[in-house]
């Protein structure tokens, strides 16, 4: 078995959308990373991986600056992300997008009034009229029929309101988009669609993509590499081929159960 590799890379800064240097975070008495490094490559997708508790959203929320961290340096897109300057701040809002598991859409809203809300507070310049075209353009864009604008997330299915999470992740056209297990919950036939229209949306639109799964479908499907959170760490960080020769206990048990072997078995037939 290959020895777990060093995650430095000869990369320079400038081909880096994310860079995560020495990040610590703890909860009283409890460490969940330290000394943690990640890079994220511009226009790939990274699949984040690890088991409970490894700190996957805590990790995606202090680099979103949602979380302060106890220590440690990180930069999005060249900006120090935990920066107190507004302007770095706003900077970083308006080239990340971000889907929540849950879609965190607020159930008062109909769908289109959700997409507007980040294009209102960014762009209060716009008139109404504005707001509610490009907010029907994100809605058609997630893969949604255009009469979904005008209902309320209680009257859609749960992989629509996936779908209408995503729309307001990309309302501000950011090249960086965060998706925190957006296949959670969906049956077979709608995760595998929620994957293709990932995919293609990176394709055509050249995102970044920072996506924590648990969903083994997902990551040989639509992931360049993959990042292993393990032992308050990224252990690995590498394409799925290489991550699978690793001699790490939990990499092992992950990516060669019955669950894994199937899901390589699906990838090989759709190549």
């Amino acid at each position: 078995m290959m020895a777990i590799h060093s995650l430095t890379t000869d990369k320079p800064a400038a081909d880096m959308a994310i860079r995560v240097r020495g990040l610590v975070n703890r909860f009283g008495s409890q460490t969940v990373h330290e000394d943690l490094d990640l890079d994220v490559r511009r226009g790939e997708i990274l699949g984040v991986v690890g088991g409970s508790g490894t700190g996957k959203s805590v990790l995606m929320r202090s680099i979103l600056g949602l979380r302060k961290p106890d220590a440690g340096q990180m930069e999005v897109l060249g900006i120090d992300a935990r920066s107190d300057n507004p302007a770095d701040r706003l900077q970083i809002e308006r080239n990340t997008g971000v889907l929540f598991q849950d879609g965190a859409l607020f159930s008062s809203l109909t769908v289109g009034e959700n997409v507007q809300v980040p294009l209102k507070e960014h762009h209060p310049e716009l008139n109404e009229r504005w707001h509610y075209e490009l907010a029907l353009l994100k809605v058609k864009l997630a893969g949604l029929p255009a009469d979904a604008i005008n209902k309320l997330p209680s009257q859609l299915s749960g992989g629509m309101r996936k779908r209408a999470g995503l729309a307001r992740a990309l309302a501000l056209d950011p090249p960086l988009l965060f998706l925190d297990e957006p296949t959670a919950g969906l049956d077979p036939i709608g995760a595998a669609a929620f994957d293709h229209l990932i995919k293609t949306l990176q394709e055509a639109l050249g995102l970044t993509v920072f996506l924590i799964t648990h969903d083994l479908d997902t990551l040989y499907a639509i992931c360049d590499r993959v990042a292993v959170l393990a032992d308050r760490k990224v252990v690995a960080c590498a394409p799925l081929p290489e991550i699978e020769q690793l001699d790490h206990p939990w990499i092992r048990e992950y990516f060669h159960g019955p669950r894994a072997r199937a899901a390589r078995g699906i990838q090989s037939e759709n190549a």
